[in-house]
């Protein structure tokens, strides 16, 4: 993601943080066998949160860990292990 675009919107960084959270979900929860997260997927994520509210990346994280049954502390160990 370039953060210097000029077209760059705000739906984008919404989707980058939101691919993040799925790929570490499919990653260590769900049984498939294709690892989607990517070093790219991983620092769009990382430069998009300079950009969002906690509460955006909140909102994310709880909608996602309720669709794919993950819970929601859980949840915050697997995205961010070193807190």
């Amino acid at each position: 993601m370039d953060l210097n675009d000029p077209e760059l919107e705000f739906s984008d960084l919404i989707y980058a943080y939101q691919s993040w959270v799925m790929a570490v979900i499919n990653d260590e929860k769900l049984e498939n066998q294709e690892k989607l997260l990517t070093d790219e997927i991983a620092d769009d994520a990382l430069n998009a949160m300079r950009f969002l509210s906690g509460d955006v990346t909140n909102a994310i994280e709880t909608s996602l860990a309720r669709v794919y049954d993950v819970d929601s502390d859980e949840l915050a160990t697997l995205l961010f292990p070193e807190e």
